[in-house]
C-alpha cells in the first residue's frame, strides 16, 4: 500500500516514520515534508502546500494512494478530510464540522457543557468592552484563550491585572492573531498537573495511545510565553490505570457519542488536553483533533503494533478489533528551536552534528530544509531529539545527550523536561538523576 502523509513537521516525521515501518506499506509520501523524512528509507516529499486540497486529491488519484493521514490542524479544519472522501479517497481525519472541537474554543466549551465534560467554568466575548468588565472581577491568574487555531501560541495565563488586559486588547484587536482572537474565551485557572490522552476513533470505537505529557512552556520551570511544546514524554506517571479509565469514561466516550447524537461522526486522532488535580479530580483543557506535536514523538516510538492497520481500521470503520502494544519503556523527547521562538525566528542557519548522536537517540526534524545539501532551520520548533530509557530519568539523560552534539547559531532548548515524572521517580526510590 501507498500512503500520502499531509504535513511538513516533527509529528509528520514521526507518522511518516512509523507508517514506513509498516509490512503493510510499500511506499510513504510526505506532503511537503521537511529534511527528515526527505531521509527516511521508504519515504518521499512531494511539494505540496498542505492547503492545496486540489493538488493533494490529484496527487493521491493519480499514484494509487490507499490511504492519507493528516497531521496539522489547519487542513483538518478547512475540510481536507470532507474533499478526500468526495473523491471516494481514504482520509484519515475528522471532517471540518468535527474539527471544530479544536478550531474553535467557544464551540468546544459549549459542546462540554451540553455533554456533561468537566471542564474549567468560562465566558465568551467579541466585545472590548464586556471583556475588560469580566477580567477586571476574576480571580487571578486567569486565562485568555483566542477562540481560533493560533499554532498553539493562543492561550495566555495572566497573573496580573495589566497582563490580562493587554491580552483581552491585543486578541480582540486582531492584532496578535488576527481573525483567530476575534472571539476570546476568558477561563479560570485550573491547578494540578497536565497530561496529554490522545485516541484513535472511527466514530463509535476507541483506541487509546499511550498517556503522555508535554511541557507547553518556554523556558525551565513552566515558566514564560506559551508554545506548541518543548518537550515531552510518555507514558505520564500521572495517569494510572484508573485514571486511565475514568478520561475513558469521563471525558472521550461523552465527546464520541455526543458528536455523534449531534450529527457529526467523529473519526482520527482525539487529544484531550488535561488539568489532574491533586485530589485526582479531572477537567478538560482543550481538545485537539490530531496527534499532538511533540507528543506523537515519543508515543509512537513506543509503540510496537502495526500503525498502519490502527489507522487503515479506523477509516474502514473497523477499530473494535485492533489492540495497541507498547513499548514498556520510558521516551523522552526534547524539542530544540530556533532563536526568537516563539515570536520571529531566523532561517536557513546550518544544522551541525545531526550524525553524532549517541546509538538509541532518534532526531526527528521540524522546521528544517535541505539547501544545496546542508539541512538548515526553516521555523521556530527545529528539531525533537527523542530517546528511550529504563526510567523517564534515564530517557532524559540520553536525550539530552543526544542534542548536546547538535548546535547551530541561536539554538536553545528547556534543561528539564519530564521533570515532574523524575520528581515521582525519586520519590518511590529516592534515585533518578535529572538533567
Amino acid at each position: 500500500m501507498k500512503v500520502l502523509v499531509v504535513g511538513s513537521g516533527g509529528r509528520e516525521h514521526a507518522l511518516a516514520w512509523k507508517l514506513a515501518a509498516s509490512p503493510n506499506v510499500g511506499q510513504v509520501f510526505v506532503a511537503p515534508g521537511n529534511a527528515g523524512t526527505l531521509g527516511e528509507e521508504g519515504v518521499s516529499n512531494v511539494n505540496l502546500n498542505v492547503m492545496d486540497f486540489d493538488g493533494l486529491v490529484a496527487f493521491a488519484a493519480e499514484n494509487g494512494i490507499g490511504l492519507t493521514v493528516v497531521g496539522p490542524e489547519l487542513p483538518l479544519a478547512a475540510g481536507i478530510v470532507d474533499r478526500f472522501r468526495d473523491a471516494g479517497l481514504h482520509c484519515f481525519g475528522p471532517t471540518a464540522a468535527a474539527a471544530r472541537l479544536e478550531a474553535s474554543k467557544s464551540f468546544a466549551k459549549e459542546f462540554m457543557v451540553r455533554n456533561g465534560i468537566p471542564t474549567a467554568d468560562h465566558a465568551e466575548f467579541t466585545t472590548l468592552e464586556p471583556a475588560l468588565a469580566h477580567v477586571a472581577e476574576a480571580d487571578l491568574p486567569v486565562v485568555i484563550k483566542a477562540d481560533g487555531l493560533a499554532a498553539g501560541k493562543g492561550v495566555v495565563v495572566a497573573h496580573d491585572r495589566d497582563s490580562a488586559v493587554a491580552a483581552v486588547n491585543g486578541m480582540l484587536s486582531g492584532i496578535q492573531f488576527g481573525q483567530a482572537g476575534r472571539r476570546v474565551v476568558i477561563e479560570e485557572f485550573l491547578q494540578g498537573e497536565e497530561a496529554s490522552f490522545i485516541c484513535m476513533v472511527d466514530g463509535k470505537d476507541i483506541l487509546p495511545m499511550a498517556s503522555s505529557q508535554d511541557h507547553k512552556a518556554a523556558h525551565d520551570g513552566d515558566l514564560g510565553p506559551n508554545t506548541g511544546g518543548m518537550g515531552s514524554y510518555s507514558p505520564a506517571p500521572v495517569v494510572d490505570d484508573a485514571l486511565a479509565e475514568r478520561i475513558l469514561g469521563e471525558v472521550i466516550r461523552p465527546v464520541v457519542r455526543g458528536m455523534a447524537d449531534e450529527g457529526t461522526t467523529y473519526t482520527g486522532f482525539l487529544y484531550a488536553g488535561l488539568m489532574i488535580g491533586e485530589d485526582r479530580s479531572l477537567r478538560v483543557i482543550e481538545f485537539n483533533c490530531r496527534f499532538g506535536d511533540p507528543e506523537a514523538q515519543p508515543v509512537l516510538s513506543r509503540l510496537r503494533s502495526d500503525f498502519a492497520v490502527h489507522c487503515l481500521a479506523t477509516v474502514h470503520g473497523s477499530l473494535g478489533g485492533e489492540r495497541a502494544n507498547w513499548d514498556p519503556r520510558a521516551c523522552l523527547g526534547v524539542v530544540m528551536a530556533a532563536e526568537g521562538y516563539p515570536g520571529d525566528c531566523a532561517k536557513g542557519r546550518e544544522i551541525h552534528g545531526l550524525g553524532d548522536v549517541p546509538d538509541g537517540v532518534k532526531v526527528f526534524h521540524a522546521g528544517t530544509a535541505c539547501t544545496d545539501g546542508r539541512v538548515v532551520t526553516d521555523g521556530g520548533r527545529v528539531l525533537c531529539v527523542t530517546a528511550f530509557g529504563s526510567s523517564v530519568a534515564a530517557a532524559q539523560a540520553l536525550a539530552y545527550r543526544g542534542a548536546g552534539q547538535i548546535h547551530w547559531e541561536g539554538s536553545w532548548c528547556r534543561r528539564d523536561i519530564g521533570y515532574r515524572a523524575i520528581g515521582r521517580e525519586r520519590d518511590m526510590t529516592g534515585s533518578g538523576d535529572a538533567q
